[in-house]
This record gives structure tokens, C-alpha cells and sequence, in this order.
């Protein structure tokens, strides 16, 4: 090897262990930073100069990074959906559910029992009204708690929405950031850490696929096929509704012109949070909320009485502004829960509700103080199967109190599901995003190994360098 040659080679160490060293200190430096993926410094070799690093390569898997997207958009769509649930299990009272109908029903009963024991006492009959009451409170409350909850998860999703709109910006600028340095030769490492969090960010939101095109373009589509991002982004749109009762229907989220379907079931077919909250707003509330109106309406029927042509009329409870509605029929009134009141009369004179003369024919024709017949079949019918729409999707045959504790039965068991279908995605994310890591993370023991490797060749340069500087002095010696 001659001086010039073995010069040559010198620089080249040096020139390569400097940018390795670089390399190796970024990653350690970052190893715990989010969404870095480990730098490699790539080298080759030539005849004249030996080893030469030609590029700094950023560490990427494709596969585990698509089963990380869909991991994310699973456990996203389930935690978003159990959320909810467990909003609605407040709203209910907590895990005592004691803001449920079920509850003040049960005391309604209980009171009604007790008054028929004694149909004479006057304190009797104000604590059965009073426990009436309770009841039509507690159907009032939950319907407005439901109509707010419905209400706050529309605006949720607006500013989801609004969030996904301005990833997708954000990613425009990233995406053409990589295509620029990819096509000129740059260095597009950074830009891809940065498109790469956009992804994660992304589908957390909404499920999606993508693909890879031309100078490391890509086009970004959701699940069920619909183009997200396509050199630009695709408009995504939301009109909000501020206030919401039982007959409103929000609106749908259109993804360049194309519904957002719901998600489906507890455990949900939602891939991101958008469809669970769409789930939430429009398939879960109103459910309960449906079933809120059953117990309204069968609330009704169970305490109506007799006009003078024996038709049934509304009885202890009616409605707040006086309608007449068909509680005879086993259909869904929307927002009925809301409306329920109980009567003005029974609760200016209680002793109305022992002699059915509330809205009715009185039952009580001689006047008897002790008449309990009425007061007895009221608590008969809490023991009889009344007919229920099955559009409440629960039972269509039940007793009302059997009823009324299966609401909370399909809210919690709804609950139930969500949470094991919870935990099922958030251990699948939690072992995609490991394996992600351990192929494409820094590991600093690998790194500092790295590191001494590339000591011993700056030390053996420096060995070289020294030993050519001793020849050149002995041949300049040797020459003068």
C-alpha cells in the first residue's frame, strides 16, 4: 500500500466513523423520544478509498407498522365506546344505579302497599303520591341526562372532526416534504417520524389503510374504502347540533361525500374513536332512552283508569303539558320518559289515587274510608307481564319492575362486554407497539456496543495516521 493510498484510507476512517459516531449519539439521545425509528449509517466500498458511508437509513417494517395502525384504531373505537358507557353508568347513579326508575318503582310499590294496609291514613296516601313523584322525577332526569349526554358527544364529535381535518393538513405539508427530499436525495429520515406520528395520530380517529407510491408518496383510505388523503386531503364535514331531545337525529360525518357508518355492538366494530362516539350519540343513549319511554308508557297504562264509558284514561300520571297519548299500544313515544308528571289532583288530594277519581269514574261509591280495591290492584299490576315494544331491544313480555331492572341489566351488560373487549385491544396495541419497537426502536445496549466498535477503528486510524506522519518524517529525513 503506498503513503498516498494508506492517506486516503485514513480520511475515509475518519470521515466514516464521525458520521457513524453522530448516527449512534442521535439515536441514544432520542432512544426515548416517541416515534423515532433507529438511524443506520450505511456504508460501501471502492477501490480507492475502502469504506465509505454512503447514506443514513432510517429502520422501517411495514407489516408490524400497519398491524400498529390497526391495533390503534381497535383499542381507539373500544376505549372510546366504554368511555361512554361508563358516562352512562353515572348518569344512572353509579354501580347502586340509583337514579334508575327501577329504584323509585320499587319504593312506589313498597308505598302503595302500605297505603293499601290503611286506606284511611292521609299520610299514607301523601307518601304514595309523594313516591309517585320520585318516580316521574327519576324518568325526567334521566331523559335530560340522556338528551345531554347525546348533545356533548355531538360536540365531541365536531371537534374530532375538526382535529382529523387539521392532521390531514398537517400531513399534506409532512408528505411533501418526504416526496421533495426523497426526489432530490435528501435526507426525508426526520419528515418520515414525523409522517409516521401523523399516521398513529390519524387512527386514533379512523380506521385506515395506505399505500405507497412514487417517491414515497402516500395515499391515505379508510377502512371501508374511502379516499382520506390523495396528494391532498379529502374534505371531512360535521354540522353540529347544539340541542338534542328524543325525536332529534343527528347528523351524519361525510368523509369526501360519503356517511360514516356507526359502530356496531359492545364490542364495536368501530375502528377509531369518530365511529364509537357516532355509536355513542346514536345507537346506545338512544337505546336506554327508549326504553326510559317503555317504562313511561307502562307506567301510565299500570295506573290508568276508568272514563264513564270504561275506556282507559291517564290516571296518577299523565303528561307535564296535558297530551293524550297511547299508552295502550306497545309503542315507542319518543321522549314520553321526559313528559311524565304526576297528576295535579292526586297530588292536591292523594286520597284520589285510593278512589281512581284522579281523571276517572270514581271507584269508591260509598265513600268508604277503608276502601282498598283499587290501591290492591295497583300493586297486582306491578306482579303482571305487560307487552313492551321490542324496538327497545330488551325484553317484550315482562313484568314493569322486571322491566325496568333489565334497562339497567342491558346498560351494564353492554358495560360488561365493552370493558373485556377494552382490555383484549388495549393488550393487542400494547404488544404490536413492543414488537414495532423492538425491530425498529433504539436499544441503547446495541447502540453503546456500536459505540466501542467505533472507537476501536477511530483508534486504529489514529494508529495508522501516526505511523504514516513517522514515514513521511523519515522520508523527508531520507531526502534532505
Amino acid at each position: 500500500m503506498s503513503l498516498a493510498s494508506a492517506l486516503n484510507t485514513t480520511k475515509s476512517i475518519f470521515s466514516n466513523t464521525s458520521t457513524q459516531t453522530s448516527v449512534v449519539s442521535t439515536n441514544i439521545s432520542s432512544a426515548t423520544t416517541s416515534d423515532y425509528n433507529r438511524r443506520t449509517a450505511v456504508t460501501t466500498t471502492n477501490p480507492y478509498s475502502g469504506a465509505t458511508t454512503v447514506k443514513v437509513e432510517r429502520t422501517e417494517d411495514a407489516a408490524l407498522l400497519k398491524q400498529v395502525l390497526q391495533s390503534i384504531s381497535d383499542d381507539a373505537g373500544q376505549q372510546s365506546l366504554l368511555a361512554g358507557l361508563e358516562t352512562l353508568n353515572s348518569v344512572m347513579g353509579g354501580n347502586e344505579y340509583s337514579a334508575t326508575p327501577s329504584q323509585s318503582l320499587s319504593a312506589l310499590r313498597e308505598a302503595l302497599q302500605t297505603y293499601a294496609a290503611s286506606p284511611s291514613d292521609s299520610t299514607l296516601a301523601a307518601a304514595a303520591v309523594a313516591a309517585a313523584n320520585d318516580v316521574a322525577t327519576s324518568l325526567n332526569q334521566q331523559t335530560a341526562a340522556v338528551q345531554e349526554l347525546r348533545a356533548d358527544t355531538d360536540g365531541e364529535i365536531g371537534t374530532t372532526v375538526d382535529k382529523l381535518n387539521q392532521l390531514l393538513t398537517d400531513f399534506e405539508k409532512v408528505n411533501n416534504a418526504v416526496k421533495t427530499a426523497t426526489a432530490t436525495g435528501g435526507d426525508a429520515n426526520n419528515a418520515l417520524d414525523t409522517r409516521e406520528s401523523l399516521l398513529k395520530q390519524i387512527s386514533q380517529i379512523i380506521g385506515i389503510s395506505t399505500t405507497v407510491r412514487d417517491n414515497n408518496d402516500i395515499a391515505i383510505y379508510t377502512t371501508t374504502g374511502v379516499t382520506l388523503f390523495e396528494t391532498v386531503p379529502r374534505k371531512v364535514s360535521f354540522d353540529a347540533t347544539t340541542a338534542y331531545d328524543a325525536n332529534t337525529v343527528g347528523n351524519a360525518v361525510y368523509i369526501d361525500g360519503v356517511a360514516l357508518p356507526a359502530g356496531q355492538g359492545s364490542s364495536t366494530s368501530s375502528m377509531g374513536s369518530l365511529q364509537s362516539l357516532v355509536q355513542l350519540r346514536d345507537e346506545v343513549y338512544p337505546g336506554y332512552q327508549n326504553q326510559l319511554d317503555e317504562i313511561a308508557r307502562s307506567t301510565m297504562l299500570l295506573f290508568s283508569e276508568l272514563d264513564s264509558g270504561g275506556g282507559a284514561v291517564a290516571g296518577l300520571f299523565t303528561t307535564v303539558d296535558s297530551s293524550v297519548v297511547d299508552f295502550e299500544t306497545a309503542d315507542i313515544i319518543p321522549g314520553l320518559a321526559g313528559l311524565i308528571t304526576v297528576s295535579p289532583v292526586a297530588q292536591s288530594d292523594p286520597s284520589s289515587l285510593r278512589d281512581g277519581d284522579i281523571a276517572g269514574v270514581d271507584q269508591n261509591t260509598e265513600g268508604a274510608a277503608g276502601f282498598s280495591d283499587l290501591l290492591y290492584k295497583y300493586v297486582a299490576g306491578f306482579e303482571t307481564q305487560m307487552t313492551f315494544d321490542a324496538d327497545a331491544n330488551i325484553s317484550t313480555k315482562a313484568t314493569l319492575l322486571d322491566y325496568a331492572t333489565d334497562s339497567v341489566g342491558w346498560v351494564e351488560e353492554y358495560r360488561s362486554d365493552a370493558t373485556t373487549a377494552a382490555e383484549n385491544t388495549s393488550a393487542m396495541l400494547n404488544r404490536s407497539e413492543e414488537a414495532y419497537s423492538n425491530n425498529t426502536g433504539v436499544n441503547l445496549d446495541e447502540e453503546l456496543i456500536l459505540l466501542l466498535d467505533i472507537e476501536q477503528s477511530y483508534k486504529a486510524a489514529s494508529k495508522l495516521l501516526s505511523t504514516i506522519d513517522e514515514m513521511l518524517g523519515s522520508l523527508m529525513e531520507a531526502a534532505s
